[in-house]
């Protein structure tokens, strides 16, 4: 039996470290990583908010479910006395001290400030009346009443939105009002919801948006299937603040559309060479019965392209299997659909034979030796195919566009690298992928990029044709399928990719109580009028951020703001998903500090960020985010702080500590950070992830998650007796600091896993981990842990993967992070990647926290 030497308690696992030299360091580190306690707020792991299902009463204030949303602030309110205007209780501000209390990792896992709303604001006592945070988050919790005084606090007022929480609906169910009856303002167009007010007996009800009063419709009070009164207190709409209406008919322009996909295939010599062709038609091919069609109306049609382009006829399913055909077109500056009709097929009507026509792809092309890409053509002729219903693209290529129109060159200049230069690489190289995003756009048609390159792909450039078009780019450098870890990884991502649903032929649109004004829209989308932005797809693996502006004093107690996402379902319903947002307003500096959110406005200010990069430079957006946290501390010590720093530290409220470590590991981001060994195709891709990641997602990309698992407790990589849920051990402060040279740990940036093996490593951790007797037999780089019948090894295995889980999160992706073994006496480029995570230590040209502390502490106190 082995012993822990700090407590003497009897253990289950092996001491790695104890074998190695005296145990406990890491555990005393552990110690000092017990999260402070912010006070205020409840320091629980929040609840994952599923909507309970309809028809399911909302539960009253002693019901279990209404005390977990308790703890998250979504309070239902005490009855108060009609007449009486109660004030609400506004968030205390907890002043803390960054030099002697340093930030602590477990900080980032605090819910939001709550939302302090007066009582009685919600017309029903649901606890689920108020818009949960990982639909839609602020900025600020309390609302400054007035211009002024928002622009004396230096902080953003804006939403970051995650409309949808997963790949699919049955994943993360929200209520659905079925039975049409959609009741909006006449003047603003705002949807009922709990923060109503009804009047005159219940016959009308006034807009909590634009105080206009408005007629309740007959059938709201009345079930047509059953032709029976209903109870109108138990309509979702008044009950929950996210809820999904199916629409009528005047919500659609046209017949909903089928779900229709073009894959775009790269059939050049290095897209064949990479194996890229073959494993993308042998995924296509297993996730065939992935693919969204329980209307049986989804079409395919297929692509390819090399210096001409492929188009292929599928015949329909008969009684005998017919040969598909190609048809070769090589005029590149008008080519022209070969037969119009027959390119875009029904997928349950063709089954057979698209399935025939995807084993025999690979072989059409195995002989190749043409290395030219006419992409831009290709694009053009898709576009063409589907311009009447609209639909997605998915283009899957591994070699620049080197012909015909979007012709593009290789740009890539070592030199310029790191040099102020370096902003004209992250610039798209030509304007036909803007210009034609926009007219995919109008013809409701989105585009997904799946790049694949070893050589140079001007990612900068073809990410502009998902940025306009609310699709995604999905970035795979150096990749080759006979590398079975990025076989492996691509397969498993473009399955999820394949069957994730999707709202298509949306719109949305945020509405705010008057006197608010949505300033400003962040995201993958094309704006199509000052308010109204337009997705073709609405993607469910993205988030967006919307600037308000307070243009006149509030004067009510509280606002609200409204998103509505209008779109049509895979099985083609249209419908309207409504998340309602209220917030209470204050006209005091610290309760607007007291009420501000550190990872909603981390995340707008990656958004600002890659803004400036794109639009001044890279530099621009590195000072641009130091001068705003420089702002933020200084106002907070002249304002709130009676500009005393006791004893010269630098002070921040209880619920900003994280604010200097997320901006800095912003600027250390690969797509932000000082460094002239990025190639510019890595740092485009990084800019897309900043302006598109989920809030969780982002937030662990700026910050990366860091597990130590040599002395990892006893519970971790074993499932939760009461959750089911494999528990990780706790996380750990970005510094190498933490590091023995005995240990083994697991950096996560949600986009790459890193394993790292101290140089001292003992054999019985290198055997139980890797089954390998000598340490420098463990291969280094991308590479899959081996199954061992060891607990350790499981427990290992069973955190890696829990780690990638970002269902617990409660966000949609599709990716998943490969894993690089790192040896710390072994490759050093490698070893040098991995400690770029290490946000906390100097690398490259980046400073340290100390150091970047102490700059600031310099700057807040001029």
């Amino acid at each position: 039996m082995e012993y822990d030497h700090t407590s003497g308690v009897p253990k289950k696992k092996r001491a790695y470290a104890a074998q190695a030299y005296e145990f406990g360091q890491n555990a005393a580190l552990q110690q000092q990583q017990q999260p402070m306690p912010v006070l205020g707020q409840v320091p629980a792991q929040m609840p994952a908010v599923g909507m309970p299902p309809l028809g399911v009463p909302p539960p009253g204030p002693q019901d279990p479910l209404a005390q977990q949303f308790g703890q998250m602030n979504i309070q239902s309110q005490p009855q108060v006395p009609p007449g009486v205007q109660a004030a609400p209780q506004l968030n205390q501000l907890y002043p803390s001290d960054l030099i002697s209390q340093p930030f602590s990792v477990q900080e980032l896992d605090l819910p939001p400030p709550p939302i302090n709303l007066p009582p009685n604001t919600s017309v029903t006592p649901s606890p689920f009346a108020n818009c949960p945070s990982k639909f839609v988050r602020s900025t600020l919790n309390s609302i400054p009443t007035t211009h002024s005084l928002l622009k004396k606090s230096r902080l953003p007022f804006a939403l970051v939105m995650t409309p949808y929480t997963s790949l699919h609906d049955a994943e993360d169910p929200v209520p659905v009002c079925s039975d049409q009856v959609i009741s909006r303002c006449r003047r603003c167009r705002s949807y009922i919801n709990p923060f109503v007010t009804f009047l005159d007996h219940g016959h009308r009800w006034r807009c909590n948006m634009c105080n206009l009063a408005n007629d309740v419709p007959q059938a709201f009070d009345w079930d047509a299937a059953t032709q029976q009164s209903v109870d109108r207190w138990q309509r979702p709409e008044l009950n929950y603040s996210v809820v999904e209406f199916v629409a009528p008919q005047e919500y659609m322009v046209r017949p909903p559309q089928a779900l229709t996909y073009v894959f775009l295939l790269d059939v050049s010599y290095s897209a064949v060479t990479s194996g890229l062709l073959a494993t993308s038609a042998r995924c296509i091919l297993e996730s065939l019965d992935l693919i969204p069609n329980a209307d049986r109306r989804t079409r395919l049609a297929f692509l390819a392209v090399d210096s001409s382009l492929h188009y292929f006829v599928i015949p329909t399913d008969g009684g005998e299997i017919t040969e598909p055909k190609m048809l070769v077109v090589s005029d590149l500056d008008e080519p022209f659909l070969p037969t119009p009709d027959d390119l875009v097929v029904n997928l349950a009507e063709c089954r057979q034979n698209i399935e025939l026509f995807l084993n025999k792809l690979q072989s059409m092309f195995k002989d190749t030796q043409n290395g030219a890409h006419a992409m831009g053509s290709g694009l053009r002729s898709a576009l063409r195919l589907i311009q009447a219903t609209g639909g997605k693209i998915t283009v899957l290529s591994a070699t620049l566009p080197n012909i015909g129109y979007g012709k593009l060159e290789m740009r890539e200049d070592k030199k310029v690298l790191g040099t102020s230069k370096e902003s004209s690489l992250l610039q798209p190289a030509n304007s036909f992928y803007k210009s034609f995003a926009v007219d995919c756009s109008k013809q409701q048609v989105s585009i997904d990029m799946f790049l694949f390159s070893s050589q140079y792909q001007d990612v900068a450039t073809l990410s502009n044709l998902p940025r306009y078009t609310g699709g995604q780019t999905y970035f795979y450098p150096g990749w080759n399928a006979a590398r079975s870890e990025d076989a492996i990884k691509f397969a498993k991502e473009f399955s999820s990719y394949l069957s994730a649903e999707i709202g298509l032929e949306a719109v949305l649109r945020v509405r705010a109580t008057t006197g608010l004004r949505m300033n400003a829209f962040y995201g993958n989308f094309f704006n199509r009028s000052s308010d109204l932005c337009a997705f073709p797809a609405f993607p469910r693996d993205q988030s967006f951020v919307v600037e308000v502006a307070i243009d006149e004093t509030i004067v009510k107690p509280h606002v609200c703001l409204q998103t509505a996402v209008l779109h049509t379902t895979c099985n083609g319903e249209r419908r309207i998903r409504v998340m309602t947002l209220a917030l209470p307003t204050t006209e005091t500096l610290s309760s607007v500090y007291a009420s501000a959110d550190q990872l909603a406005i981390t995340t707008y200010f990656s958004h600002k960020a890659v803004e400036r990069s794109l639009g001044s430079g890279l530099e621009a957006a590195r000072d641009a985010l130091q001068s705003k946290v420089v702002e933020i501390m200084q106002t907070y010590r002249k304002e709130l702080a009676g500009g005393n720093m006791g004893g010269g530290g630098l002070q921040l409220p209880a619920n900003l500590r994280g604010l200097p470590v997320l901006f800095l590991g912003l600027m250390k981001n690969v797509g932000l950070r000082k460094s002239a060994q990025i190639p510019s195709d890595l740092r485009s891709a990084a800019l897309c992830l900043l302006s598109t990641l989920p809030l969780p997602l982002l937030i662990q990309y700026v910050y990366p998650r860091f597990y130590s698992l040599h002395d990892m407790p006893d519970n971790a990589g074993v499932p939760d007796p009461t959750t089911n849920e494999t528990v990780l051990p706790p996380p750990m402060n970005l510094s190498s600091e933490r590091i023995v040279p005995y240990g083994l740990y697991l950096i996560d940036d949600g986009q790459t896993q890193f394993m790292w093996l101290g140089r001292d490593a003992i054999p019985a951790l290198v055997e139980d981990v890797f089954g390998l007797a000598d340490k420098s037999q463990v291969k280094q780089g991308k590479t899959l842990l081996p199954e061992l019948d060891n607990e350790f090894n499981e427990r290992v295995r069973a955190v890696v993967e829990k780690s990638r889980d970002h269902r617990a999160r409660g966000v949609g992706s599709i990716t998943v992070p490969p894993l690089y073994v790192v040896r710390e006496d072994g490759e050093p480029s490698l070893r040098l990647w991995a400690q770029t995570l290490l946000v906390e230590d100097r690398a490259d040209q980046g400073v340290s926290l100390g150091q970047w502390m102490g700059m600031l502490r310099e700057k807040v106190v001029q």
